[in-house]
């Protein structure tokens, strides 16, 4: 069985958010048009509690998009996004969800980031999201949204180390600079993704 993982296309993260992703709704239509074509269609959604310690806000004397260690790990701050019940947390409106079977939130703990729709970024903490592909039977997922050099990245490296077969739908994806999300496909290849275009799953259907 194949899932496709549409990745945080929520309003924080589109021309006009808070943390707006280049271009990022110029995938909208493509997500909706590649839906029909999985098995399975999970969405998630980064769901911070205001006060989050991802944010610059909460450590005073630090710049947005400054990096620092925190809880031992390496930390970038983040403008305040996707605060629990924001309108800027809300999926883009022009998402179709009604094939959507379940949203999965991540962020929640206030004291550690979480890019994967799988862990946090220390593996600490479970979303649930790998048991709940499993008992669906799923065997391949494949990964769009936003962004690419972030939450999509660390979303398909942990479903390759969780053991599911991993395509990234590349075109279906928007990233924050040329540089890293380079290093991210780069990376993923490595590991062993497959970087795929959704031009060929809307005219030959995914491969289990």
């Amino acid at each position: 069985m194949t899932a496709l993982l549409l990745i945080d296309v929520q309003l924080d993260f589109l021309p006009g958010g808070a943390l707006a992703v280049p271009e990022g709704d110029a995938i909208l239509q493509m997500l909706n048009d590649l839906q029909p074509h999985f098995d399975l269609v999970v969405a998630t959604q980064d769901w911070h509690p205001a006060g989050h310690r991802s944010f610059a806000s909460t450590h005073p004397g630090q710049a947005v998009f400054a990096d620092i260690e925190w809880q031992g790990l390496p930390q970038r701050l983040w403008p305040d996004h996707c605060v629990q019940g924001s309108p800027g947390a809300a999926l883009h409106p022009a998402l179709n969800l009604n094939r959507v079977e379940a949203i999965f939130r991540k962020g929640i703990a206030p004291d550690i980031d979480s890019y994967s729709a799988f862990f946090d970024n220390g593996h600490r903490r479970s979303t649930g999201l790998a048991a709940y592909l499993r008992g669906r039977g799923v065997t391949h997922v494949f990964v769009a949204g936003l962004a690419a050099d972030y939450c999509v990245y660390f979303t398909a490296k942990d479903a390759l180390q969780e053991g599911f077969a991993v395509t990234v739908l590349e075109d279906a994806t928007r990233g924050i600079a040329p540089d890293s999300i380079a290093a991210a496909w780069a990376d993923l290849r490595a590991q062993g993704a497959q970087l795929a275009s959704s031009h060929t799953v809307l005219s030959t259907g995914p491969t289990a």
